[in-house]
């Protein structure tokens, strides 16, 4: 096993990271933080840089932000690097803050899409921003990745820009675009960039870098592997293969037999001729044959081979081919090509075996190509040791503390926050969740880091971080216990060009051994002056019961009293849609995880996690979903409705109605080719999230008319089998939670803002003022008690959002 991880998957192994020959200012030495200003360059003893780096996120020196990893990874590289962090886009002058770059701009909008970053899932804008000092919104621009090229290219213009980040990874190609509701162009032509990598650009960026500062020029870099550009047409020795149409053939009538007659033509027919035999008609003449044995009209078909497939090596190699997407005027006007080209970009994702491809811009004189070379090589453990092993500060650049030098006061960057204590254990992910977008950024194969180097960074934690109080907040990443695991077989693995390795089930090909992991655990927890080791990223539950041994070391020593999963849905429909577990899977874990847990005599609670409105999700599943909440005693706080994030499956099931998951046929004829329910409006998907928070006065009056509406009348009520009652509580419209984060102020509209149906019973039961008594608060679980000071309005613990990027949204 050990092996297995240390090497490279691919037959085609790419040059390693570390055997580059640095450039020449490796001589100016390892800077304690990246410069952002003149005056630290010159500190450094710099005239200039050699790289920029422009980021909508603060600087912070983690390796856990992709600003902080690219800049080490090319300073290792010998390469001068400067970064201007959430400059001022209004005019191009915040960008010549430290000169022009000898060799490049780097540009990315930050860790998190800026459109997700801004704006929730119903189109609201954000008030706070976790990648920002002091929690403030709205310090980047929409679409930050465009601006910011463009005040690049007017601050310097004749300096090559390199884009990259998760917004130019999800918005490669002609992609729909949730905010503006309609099919944009390639993020390479809004942006003009000269290059746009994708994933995790370690490997592509570092030979960039060394190619321009050899003074080749930009435009002939196009060999590169997870790199996209423009081009005006395919080179010569490729194979061009057009994917451009889902159209086929019709239905073929069959050939017709010159030796029958027409009465034996219009028999097989299950047809009559009424004239026929007639001396003399034209029926009976038409049926006799010429001398020849065949009539004159009419020639004997010969069906000749297909001569590409006479022998194997008439294939076009697959390293010299390219497909040919349909273009972006006509994915923007037709769904069913839309989603057709969303299948075959997901097709194309394995670096073993992934073509290249091209998508058409404009029309005429004005038409161009976006190129999309195959995806990078994954890095090895020794490589993924090298990134992670760099002098990381780990704390914000110094010009973000506060009046007593720290980052605790206001000008706290909460995402940093998340994560200071935590450590990033492996990349990638090969669940294939169709609304994630973890999949289209960092791939489906894992990679690891070595047991060494990932203890070595606890210890820097614990013997460097200030404030540091014993508590590692996490081992993670994408998925928590995704570890090691991989393709028993790397040829199969290079090969394999299926969207999961968990579903529909566990491939049999799919190892899912987690004692390295467990070993990890029990070496990290062992540590002198280490008292909690935490589990904090999400957890793969279906993975988890394939090792029960897991599950007990992580329950008895890694959950701080709840761990947050994500099962989100119960029924098969939209499970089939998320590419997720049925729900006997959590039903299997549940049982596990109780088990341990009184082993170890501990009170732990698990809280699950649920999507609204995901595409192929009906109103009866979610009235089957609520119904399952209430018999298992759950009370959601947190509901998360579907987001149509870029380039994902399920938003391109949200836009065409199609399902990418199968074959894309304008005509459906297999059943299995159902259309897809895509929950749009505001009322419906208001009527999803009120299903999954079916316990808040709030949404009751919504919930009674659509039971009505649905049929199922006879779930309101007073009883216990209803599932909501039919009396409408007095309440002012707030909500409050065991989290006050997640609580509801009351509506501020003139007369009280009393919600409902306008039939309130004034039952003694009901909230009163959004103040529950004690002992009765609405909580994730019933069956937990109220958090210390929660009733009575103190605030309660902070609970860990997740590492930042990471999250369902």
């Amino acid at each position: 096993m050990t092996a297995f991880a240390d090497v490279s998957f691919f037959p085609r192994n790419a040059k390693p990271l570390m055997s580059w020959r640095p450039y020449w200012a490796k001589r100016f030495g390892t800077a304690p933080y990246l410069p952002m200003s003149r005056a630290e360059m010159e500190q450094l003893g710099w005239d200039s840089c050699d790289v920029v780096l422009v980021t909508g996120d603060a600087y912070v020196d983690h390796p856990s932000f992709g600003m902080a990893v690219i800049g080490r990874v090319l300073e290792a590289q010998g390469f001068r690097v400067g970064i201007i962090a959430q400059p001022d886009w209004t005019s191009a002058e915040a960008f010549k803050a430290l000169g022009r770059p000898n060799l490049f701009w780097g540009v990315t909008a930050g860790n998190m899409d800026s459109m997700i970053n801004r704006y929730t899932a119903d189109r609201k804008i954000r008030s706070d921003d976790a990648y920002t000092p002091g929690d403030v919104g709205g310090k980047r621009p929409d679409r930050a990745a465009i601006v910011y090229s463009q005040r690049c290219r007017e601050a310097f213009k004749d300096v090559p820009i390199i884009l990259g980040g998760i917004e130019g990874s999800l918005r490669r190609i002609a992609h729909y675009d949730y905010w503006s509701d309609k099919v944009r162009r390639s993020i390479v032509v809004d942006a003009k960039c000269d290059l746009l990598l994708y994933g995790n650009a370690e490997r592509a960026l570092v030979e960039i870098a060394h190619r321009l500062a050899r003074r080749e020029p930009v435009e002939s870099i196009t060999d590169v592997r997870g790199t996209a550009f423009v081009r005006r047409s395919a080179p010569q020795g490729w194979f061009e293969i057009d994917s451009t149409s889902v159209d086929e053939p019709g239905a073929v009538e069959p050939r017709i037999n010159p030796y029958m007659t027409t009465a034996e033509q219009a028999a097989a027919r299950g047809q009559g001729c009424s004239r026929e035999d007639a001396p003399g008609s034209s029926a009976a003449s038409a049926g006799q044959a010429p001398a020849g044995g065949q009539r004159a009209s009419e020639s004997v078909v010969r069906f000749l081979p297909n001569p590409s497939l006479r022998h194997k090596g008439a294939q076009p190699p697959r390293e010299r081919s390219v497909i040919r997407l349909p273009s972006f005027e006509q994915v923007r006007s037709d769904p069913v090509l839309y989603a057709h080209a969303n299948r075959v970009l997901h097709l194309e994702t394995n670096p073993g075996n992934a073509r290249a491809l091209v998508q058409a811009h404009g029309e005429g004189a004005a038409a161009r190509d976006v190129w999309l070379n195959p995806p990078p090589i994954p890095l090895t453990t020794a490589e993924m040791d090298w990134v992670f092993g760099l002098p990381y500060a780990r704390n914000p650049h110094p010009s973000y503390a506060d009046e007593q030098g720290g980052f605790e006061g206001a000008t706290r960057i909460p995402a940093w926050e998340m994560i200071r204590a935590s450590i990033n254990i492996m990349r990638g992910c090969f669940g294939g969740c169709t609304f994630c977008s973890i999949t289209e950024h960092e791939g489906r194969i894992i990679q690891s880091r070595s047991e060494d180097s990932i203890i070595a960074e606890v210890e820097d934690i614990r013997d460097k971080v200030k404030g540091f109080t014993g508590t590692i907040s996490d081992l993670g990443g994408p998925t928590a216990n995704m570890y090691r695991l991989g393709c028993k077989s790397p040829e199969i693995e290079a090969a394999c060009r299926k969207p999961s390795c968990v579903f529909p089930g566990i491939c049999q090909n799919l190892h899912t051994d987690h004692d390295p992991l467990i070993k990890i655990y029990r070496r990290a927890r062992e540590l002198p002056g280490i008292k909690k080791v935490l589990i904090g990223s999400g957890l793969r539950y279906d993975l988890a019961v394939q090792s029960p041994e897991y599950v007990r070391e992580l329950v008895q020593h890694h959950v701080g009293g709840y761990l947050k999963i994500a099962p989100e849905h119960t029924e098969a429909g939209p499970l089939s849609k998320m590419m997720k577990p049925g729900i006997g899977n959590y039903d299997r874990f549940k049982q596990l995880f109780e088990k341990f847990s009184e082993e170890a005599g501990k009170k732990q609670y698990l809280i699950p996690y649920f999507i609204a409105a995901h595409p192929g999700t009906t109103d009866e599943d979610m009235l089957q979903l609520a119904l399952w909440l209430k018999k298992n005693g759950f009370r959601a706080d947190q509901v998360q409705a579907f987001y149509p994030s870029p380039m994902a499956t399920a938003t391109a099931m949200y836009h065409s109605g199609r399902n990418p998951l199968t074959r894309v046929r304008r005509h459906m004829r297999d059943p299995a080719e159902e259309r897809v329910d895509v929950v749009r409006g505001e009322r419906r998907r208001r009527l999803h999230k009120a299903f999954l928070r079916w316990h808040d006065p709030n949404n009751w009056p919504l919930l009674r008319e659509a039971l009505r509406d649905m049929g199922r009348a006879d779930l309101i009520g007073n009883g216990r089998h209803h599932l909501i009652p039919s009396f409408q509580p007095a309440t002012d419209g707030s909500y409050q939670t065991a989290r006050r984060k997640n609580s509801t102020v009351a509506s501020a509209a003139p007369g009280g803002g009393r919600r409902g149906s306008g039939t309130p019973t004034g039952d003694a039961r009901s909230v009163a003022q959004g103040q529950p008594p004690r002992g009765r608060l609405l909580t994730q679980h019933t069956g937990l008690p109220p958090r210390a000071g929660a009733a009575g309005g103190s605030s309660p613990p902070r609970s860990g959002r997740g590492r930042p990027g990471k999250g369902r949204g």
